[in-house]
């Protein structure tokens, strides 16, 4: 194996991929150098592929033409800098490539990390250019970072979501359903949401129901086929998070205007990668980066992240039981849990992180 490499998927067809392989980057003044270490790769890794030209997602680490390079999260080791205020042996949680390195050009460091500022992603949405040093950061538990990986960026786009309906009333819902309800980004919703006023009802395929119902976090869970159970009288929001076109439309005809809003919150169904999951009179694309922006001009950074850590430290220990991390290492094991994710085959009680 060669001193450095990226694994990269055709923008065609996310099946097909390749391991590009080469020489560990060189750093010059004012960069770094960050190992990737340990990521997890979820549904929401399928999300950026499918989004990432829409979204730009592709943009962060640039690679040959007509291919793109998978964003996850994780954590990385500084393992060479020649940029003030970073030192060697510093570990970063951040937005990294599904490869062996990233070369950054740090800007803004303090105690707390920096920022990428990099020409390239200077007009990429800001909040994917942190690097929060697990020494400055307040959610960050040593022996948590296996879940961490796993669940701190749907988390984030969870707690986010759940604190823009709140924050809008819930946009006059008396029911909040969500689908995709055994997915990691909806039941983390769902934890927050719950017992705050409005009935959550989580949607899911009938074979994940069981699982769903033994995690607590909605007060009713229904099969796909039994949405019209749901009360067509009250005012219903829709949180969708599987995308599916068919759920979508017997949604709409079930509901008719009692259908106060819809958002699009993920897209672990490949059918819904095209306009049609955006039109309705009612429907929006929930993007965690926007509400993030509101809140740290009503909070201020260092308050949206203190109530960040607040609720992850209640979420954490619930989350323990709920999923069996499966840990692999290496390239070639990244490539097999991407294609497994990425056909929608991971259980979902897995957690797959991997060792880079």
């Amino acid at each position: 194996m060669a001193a450095a490499w990226t694994l990269a998927v055709a923008r065609g067809d996310l099946s097909r991929t390749s391991l590009l392989e080469g020489t560990v980057p060189k750093v010059g003044e004012g960069e770094a150098l960050l190992r990737v270490a340990r990521v997890g790769v979820t549904a929401n890794n399928v999300t950026y592929a499918l989004l990432g030209e829409s979204f730009r997602y592709w943009d962060f680490f640039p690679t040959e033409s007509g291919l793109g390079v998978v964003p996850v999260w994780g954590f990385a080791q500084v393992v060479a800098s020649r940029a003030d205020g970073v030192q060697v042996g510093g570990r970063v949680y951040g937005f990294l490539p599904s490869g062996s390195h990233l070369l950054v050009r740090p800007g803004r460091a303090d105690a707390r990390g920096f920022r990428d500022a990099s020409p390239h992603r200077q007009t990429l949405p800001s909040p994917y250019n942190v690097y929060a040093l697990t020494t400055g950061d307040p959610a960050y538990v040593a022996d948590e970072e296996d879940l961490l990986v796993l669940y701190r960026p749907l988390f984030f786009t969870s707690f986010m979501l759940a604190d823009q309906l709140e924050d809008n009333g819930y946009f006059g819902a008396s029911v909040l359903a969500l689908s995709s309800a055994s997915s990691k980004t909806a039941y983390s919703a769902a934890f927050l949401l719950r017992g705050k006023g409005p009935e959550v009802v989580g949607l899911t395929s009938p074979g994940n129901v069981a699982f769903t119902e033994s995690l607590g976090c909605y007060d009713r869970v229904l099969p796909y086929d039994a949405v019209g159970e749901l009360t067509a009288a009250r005012p219903t929001a829709y949180l969708d998070v599987s995308g599916s076109a068919d759920v979508r439309a017997r949604l709409r005809v079930h509901l008719g205007d009692r259908l106060v809003h819809e958002a699009v919150v993920g897209l672990t169904s490949q059918e819904q990668a095209g306009a049609e999951a955006l039109t309705g009179p009612r429907t929006s694309v929930f993007f965690a980066p926007d509400q993030m922006r509101k809140r740290s001009g009503d909070w201020g950074r260092e308050g949206l992240d203190r109530r960040f850590a607040e609720a992850w430290q209640r979420f954490a220990p619930a989350v323990k039981d709920w999923v069996d991390v499966v840990e692999q290492h290496g390239p070639e094991a990244l490539r097999a849990v991407w294609l497994e994710v990425l056909a929608g085959r991971s259980a979902p009680r897995t957690g797959h992180v991997l060792k880079l």
